[in-house]
């Protein structure tokens, strides 16, 4: 943990000299990368651990002990938060390109199209390129941002354009960074959650129904996978019977979607005024009742995942003590609750 404060710290500093001081003068493309390489590190930090209350106010009380140190030395420093080490990346990108100190030879390489980077492959990220990939991505937004409006056509339409860009640059090898970065430009762009939840589905049933698709459909459920508010919001906001033809269609996304249902049912605590179990701490707030039948969907979407499923809740049920009592294991509830629904489906 300590070491992880550490880089923390120190990619932190990076971000402030990379924006404002001269020292970028002497950066070359060794430099670049590494420092794109760090910045990644605290995206996959707030990853881990955004949901992670002590750890996460461990690495606050970092920053904000940072923070102070950076103010002493810049006098325009803005302090930076928990919640934005998940866009260090671009925040690097923005500061680097507003340092009147920026030598050329550093914009020519985020800006070059043509020159292959000399970076060994897995030693750092290559960045070459990087800004020109932004602006490509950027530009495949704008064709797929609206283009009949909400209406159920326009989403299919989108899903199938988006599939479409992802088959295009994985189909040449090599390109799966630029396809995160088409996937995140996407994700950046969109005002809309909800109306992107929609076009993501859409997106993987069409993807689902050619075996051409099969890379870019799998590397798009790679991608939700990592975007754990994205993919929460999409089994939050989306109809349950399209929940229910993805889990049908996607192993992966039904294992995802299971998931989450977990997720949301163990930040549950039983309010003893109200008689009934209530978030703690998940966001978006969801009921009892409503992570009960996305479960019932989800096993009427899987069969065959019935009696795994039913045999890990009832082991979490043993661990809570194996009572049958009302509020004092969540899991033993739902089970309670998921039989009775499946008992009133099949009579």
């Amino acid at each position: 943990m300590e070491a992880a404060l550490n880089n923390l710290s120190s990619t932190v500093e990076l971000l402030a000299v990379a924006a404002r001081s001269g020292d970028v003068r002497l950066w070359d493309l060794q430099s670049l990368s590494r420092a794109f390489h760090w910045a990644c590190y605290c995206e996959h930090l707030f990853s881990k651990f955004h949901q992670n209350p002590k750890i996460r106010g461990i690495m606050e009380m970092q920053l904000q002990h940072t923070n102070n140190s950076l103010r002493a030395v810049f006098a325009d420093y803005a302090d930076l938060s928990f919640l934005d080490l998940s866009q260090c990346q671009h925040l690097l990108l923005t500061g680097l390109l507003n340092n009147p100190n920026l030598p050329l030879a550093i914009m020519k390489i985020l800006f070059d199209t043509k020159t292959p980077a000399t970076i060994k492959p897995g030693e750092y990220q290559d960045v070459t390129g990087l800004c020109s990939h932004i602006i490509q991505c950027k530009s495949a937004y704008k064709i797929l941002n609206p283009l009949t409006g909400q209406s159920e056509a326009g989403v299919e339409v989108q899903g199938a354009m988006l599939m479409e860009s992802l088959h295009a640059l994985l189909s040449r090898g090599g390109e799966a960074c630029r396809a995160r970065r088409f996937l995140d430009a996407v994700l950046l762009g969109c005002k809309e959650a909800e109306h992107l939840c929609l076009v993501l589905a859409a997106a993987l049933l069409t993807g689902g129904n050619a075996h051409a698709q099969i890379a870019p459909v799998d590397f798009l459920q790679d991608w939700l996978q990592q975007k754990h508010s994205l993919l929460q919001q999409m089994c939050f906001t989306l109809p349950t019977s399209l929940l229910k033809d993805l889990a049908k269609e996607h192993v992966k996304f039904r294992d995802m979607y299971c998931a989450v249902l977990k997720k949301w049912a163990v930040d549950m605590e039983y309010c003893v005024d109200e008689g009934k179990w209530v978030q703690s701490s998940t966001s978006p707030k969801v009921s009892f009742r409503e992570v009960t039948e996305h479960f019932v969907v989800l096993l009427e979407a899987c069969p065959t995942l019935r009696r795994t499923v039913e045999k890990e809740l009832n082991d979490l049920k043993i661990s809570d003590g194996d009572f049958d009592v009302r509020g004092l294991s969540v899991w033993g509830d739902l089970l309670t609750e998921i039989h009775k629904c499946q008992s009133q489906l099949d009579g």
